[in-house]
């Protein structure tokens, strides 16, 4: 979402440190480019004001100009005063992490915006979330009985993720739905009860009534506005006005992994006074994070976020087959078992596009690595080769001959330079665990990462 903005800053802060000295003529540039480059990514325009004026008194102040390394210190400045626009007053450590269920079960959290703004599948993704990662009893109760088969679809996703959905009541209005999802939540010991509210194509009085009504009934702990980053400044209008008549207490912004600008989620922290609790970053019902204004500015100045990277990959590494690899790379054995469980956490992941994003200073071989073109269908495919072969082949890849690997070409749907490939790949990451097993862990620290590669350790 926030590539345009990225590169652009990236421009402003490469010419900065490219200058041995600052002068105040020098901020004066970089400050009207900066505020240019932010009116383009949507963000609103009072906050660009705030946000210019407050970097503009520190970039022209003593300790940048006295620094050895100025331009790089007019980077900190900005990348601290992103942290306090996406933060709020609380800075770094405000609300945003996650969800309040400090408060009486069933906690009740309500969920309103537009229509087509992710509503539905928000609700899925938080109530898979607090099943998962809190232990949390969840039910959720679809009250939008406008949008044809909304109810059903909030049922099957239901399914889809193990968690119940309030039985349909044909013809029942929402306040009722409420009243009976409440008592479900209370005589069933329901930790949380999830309420997905109707929207409509835009604010207008019917829907402020609707939601002013349900919120009587069910009284949430937390409302939280569910808004399309890819409307942009519109998305700011939107939370105003649903913040002043719903009681909003927190934004889930949605799309953020589609090509929005990125000013939505600059704009509304600033102009509402709510924290953005979550972002969705992808369709999968998994593709839901907490928001984290220190990680987002690193990704806006292209320094990455690797500390997001290692959570994710913590997320969805197995432990045992962890444990088991590591047994294996102890002895120094490594066979095709072993490589497509490494290519199921990569998929698990996102895939290397996801993980390529979160890495600091990608942005600057960017255009490279899209004119690149990496197909992501690449894994499957290589574990669909795997997949096809016996178990004595994963075993003994010495096995496979001519003829075996096109009979797994047929049996897989790919070709023998797809399986040749493939096997490249698994010699070379073979020969690295040799190597690592020969070195053992003192020569590791003695020779470095460069013994590891083909030829560095004899």
């Amino acid at each position: 979402m926030f590539d345009n903005l990225s590169n652009r800053l990236g421009e402003i802060f490469d010419r900065l440190r490219g200058r041995g000295a600052l002068s105040e003529d020098d901020v004066g540039v970089a400050m009207r480019e900066i505020r240019v480059a932010l009116l383009e990514a949507d963000v609103a325009l009072p906050v660009v004001r705030d946000f210019i004026a407050a970097v503009r008194e520190k970039a022209i102040g003593q300790d940048v100009v006295r620094s050895v390394t100025p331009g790089q210190m007019v980077v900190k400045i900005v990348h601290d005063h992103l942290v306090q626009t996406l933060a709020g007053d609380g800075g770094a450590d405000s609300p945003g992490g996650g969800l309040d269920l400090n408060a009486p079960a069933p906690v009740g959290i309500m969920l309103v915006g537009l229509q087509g703004s992710g509503k539905t599948t928000t609700a899925a993704k938080i109530a898979l979330r607090l099943k998962n990662r809190e232990r949390k009893k969840v039910l959720m109760a679809s009250l939008d009985v406008q949008r044809p088969a909304a109810q059903e679809q909030l049922a099957q996703l239901g399914k889809q993720i193990g968690v119940t959905t309030l039985p349909i009541v044909a013809g029942e209005r929402p306040v009722a739905i409420t009243r009976r999802a409440l008592q479900m939540g209370r005589s069933e010991g329901y930790d949380v009860v999830m309420f997905d509210t109707a929207g409509r194509l835009h604010v207008n009085e019917e829907l402020m009534l609707e939601v002013a009504a349900v919120r009587e009934a069910a009284v949430p702990h937390q409302t939280l506005l569910v808004a399309d980053a890819m409307t942009g400044q519109d998305a700011v209008n939107v939370a105003k006005a649903f913040g002043e008549r719903a009681g909003v207490t927190g934004i889930v912004l949605t799309r953020v992994d589609g090509d929005a600008r990125g000013g939505a989620a600059l704009s509304m922290r600033a102009i509402t006074g709510k924290p953005i609790v979550f972002i969705g970053t992808g369709e999968k019902i998994e593709a839901l994070e907490p928001f984290h204004p220190e990680r987002i500015a690193g990704r806006i100045l292209g320094m990455g976020d690797v500390v997001s990277l290692v959570e994710k990959a913590a997320e969805t590494a197995d432990r045992d087959e962890a444990e088991a690899l590591a047994k294996k790379l102890e002895k120094g054995n490594f066979d095709l078992d072993d490589l497509a469980g490494q290519l199921r956490q990569l998929r698990r992941m996102g895939g290397m596009s996801s993980m390529l994003g979160m890495l600091p200073g990608i942005g600057k071989i960017k255009k490279q690595i899209d004119a690149a073109n990496i197909d992501e269908t690449i894994i499957k495919r290589q574990e669909a080769i795997i997949g096809s072969m016996t178990k004595s082949e994963r075993k003994n890849p010495t096995l496979l001959n001519g003829s075996r690997r096109r009979r797994i070409a047929a049996g897989s749907g790919t070709t023998v330079p797809e399986i040749n490939r493939l096997m490249k790949q698994y010699q070379d990451m073979s020969g690295m665990m040799k190597r690592m097993k020969k070195l053992g862990q003192k020569g590791m620290m003695r020779h470095g990462m460069s013994a590891l590669m083909p030829g560095g350790f004899r």
